[in-house]
């Protein structure tokens, strides 16, 4: 059976009678994320984003002995909860096979996915050049000033590299570190500070914030992400306000504690038309947009135990990332 699984590319489950995983094939351990993590023995509600309708759904599969569909399911992984249309089909008296078929929205981040990881590989030997190039201007500069932007360009070019070999990395569990967000800040706003028409950046930082459990380079990548949204739509002042947020709900999860960072604007804001899709891949309000900015932050969010929500009307537009308050030591899920 287990073969027979493997063999599939659709992301499938075998759950026993007691309502138990007992075997979970790639596409499905890849789907839900988590790297290393081994799901085999866990209880199949553990699973359920909207519980109890896959337990209740598959213990009508089995009592009726039939084939049944759950329509816009939400199952939880490691990057938070994601929709799919899921089957529940028995095998036999006491074994169920579970099929997970993404919805629309989840085929196009699995198809961006793998664009991204194509273009990982393609974009590693132009960095190495940059980055070449970079040293060498560096090292011939007279001026402290010119000199200092070229080891800006040597940093980012190291940490998009880092990025380009995370995305070629399948199945490894990231490790978070102690993380200053008030430095992390501080890095993206001088990398925005050098772009054209940088908006004025003022800063409200409670300095009592204590370190994060983090993976630095994704974590910078969603705030410089939040930050380039304001300054291209037309910023003049972006505002970043960190505070310590008390009971707080993420992902269904409550919190004791989260960290609040406010990316606060006057730009444009928010297309009406777009409110209800922001965040999904590829869905941008410029026309040369890619789309894949916010898309992007929210992930990385939602892989630190956070999440990323926003309210906006022209001339005041505010990103909200909240992340979990704990242990800087803790391993990111």
């Amino acid at each position: 059976m287990r073969a027979a699984l493997e063999s599939c590319a659709t992301a499938m489950a075998i759950v026993d009678r007691a309502l138990t995983l007992r075997e979970l094939n790639q596409g499905l351990r890849d789907w839900l994320g988590g790297g290393t993590r081994h799901r085999r023995g866990e209880a199949l509600a553990l699973l359920d984003a909207t519980p109890p309708r896959l337990t209740e759904a598959a213990e009508r599969a089995l009592t009726e002995e039939r084939r049944i569909w759950l329509r816009d399911g939400r199952l939880r992984t490691a990057i938070g909860d994601r929709a799919a249309d899921l089957a529940l089909t028995p095998l036999d008296a006491d074994t169920l096979l579970l099929e997970v078929q993404p919805v629309a929205g989840e085929l196009v981040g699995l198809r961006l996915s793998e664009s991204l990881r194509g273009f990982a590989h393609e974009v590693k030997g132009p960095l190495a050049g940059m980055r070449g190039a970079a040293q060498l201007l560096q090292r011939r500069v007279d001026e402290a000033e010119l000199a200092e932007l070229a080891g800006l360009v040597v940093g980012e070019v190291d940490r998009l590299a880092a990025l380009a070999d995370s995305l070629l990395e399948t199945g490894t569990k990231r490790h978070a570190r102690p993380v200053n967000i008030h430095e992390l800040v501080e890095r993206v706003a001088a990398l925005v500070a050098s772009m054209p028409d940088a908006p004025r950046i003022r800063r409200d930082y409670d300095p009592s914030l204590p370190p994060i459990a983090a993976d630095a380079d994704r974590l910078q990548q969603a705030c410089l992400n939040l930050a380039r949204n304001a300054a291209e739509a037309g910023a003049r002042t972006l505002t970043v306000r960190t505070r310590v947020e008390h009971g707080v709900r993420i992902g269904g999860r409550g919190l004791n504690h989260a960290l609040r960072v406010d990316f606060a604007d006057d730009g444009r804001g928010v297309p009406a038309e777009l409110a209800d899709t922001l965040f999904e891949p590829l869905v941008s309000g410029r026309a040369d947009g890619t789309g894949l900015g916010l898309a992007l932050a929210r992930e990385i969010a939602r892989e630190h135990g956070g999440d990323l929500g926003y309210a906006s009307r022209p001339g005041a537009t505010v990103f909200t990332l909240l992340l979990p308050l704990g242990d800087a030591e803790e391993r990111l899920s």
